[in-house]
């Protein structure tokens, strides 16, 4: 019986690394023969990081994170004006979006580790074949990184689903299917 890793939480913050060498683990259990990650999201990072390393077959990024955000300065002054109030001592309560302050300690840093984490300089590795799927109205991940994916994934190729947000995948389920199924025969 497998039992999920992510049912219970971890005794230590856990970095991108850790989610790949689950995955792996679980592709050696069951001793696939040809694997291919779908990815939505955070489960993109894990899929260019398993691609970028040679581990799978094919890759479908689906409103892929894992791209370095552009920010705006608006950004930089409230993360610093967040860490000057943090380090003399000032209470930071409202900080971070709601999913962030609802986290356990352990679950925090995780967060942090995982979104601080940057894939553009592996892209260039990824040789195998690569579908990106992507909302159009994604604010989460926004086109500019769908495009960025396809210029620098080799021989990648980019399905964008108009009018959807960033669970394109779900806004438009059949299309969806028939492209993945398309693309894994």
């Amino acid at each position: 019986m497998l039992v999920s890793f992510f049912d219970v939480e971890p005794s230590r913050p856990q970095e991108l690394d850790d989610y790949c060498n689950y995955v792996e683990e679980c592709i050696q259990l069951i001793e696939a023969k040809e694997v291919i990650v779908v990815g939505h999201s955070f489960g993109g990072r894990v899929g260019i990081r398993l691609a970028s390393k040679g581990v799978i077959d094919r890759l479908v990024l689906v409103d892929s994170a894992g791209l370095k955000p552009k920010r705006k300065l608006k950004y930089y002054i409230k993360v610093a004006s967040f860490k000057l109030k943090r380090k003399l001592g000032m209470c930071v309560d409202g900080a971070g979006s709601r999913d962030y302050r609802s986290l356990s300690a352990v679950m925090k840093k995780t967060f942090v580790n995982i979104v601080n984490t940057h894939q553009d300089f592996e892209l260039d590795s990824i040789c195998i074949p690569t579908l990106i799927i992507w909302g159009d109205m994604d604010s989460e991940t926004p086109m500019y990184m769908a495009r960025k994916l396809t210029q620098e994934i080799k021989g990648s190729s980019l399905i964008i689903y108009n009018g959807a947000g960033h669970f394109s995948y779900l806004e438009r389920a059949e299309l969806f299917e028939r492209n993945i199924r398309s693309f894994c025969n």
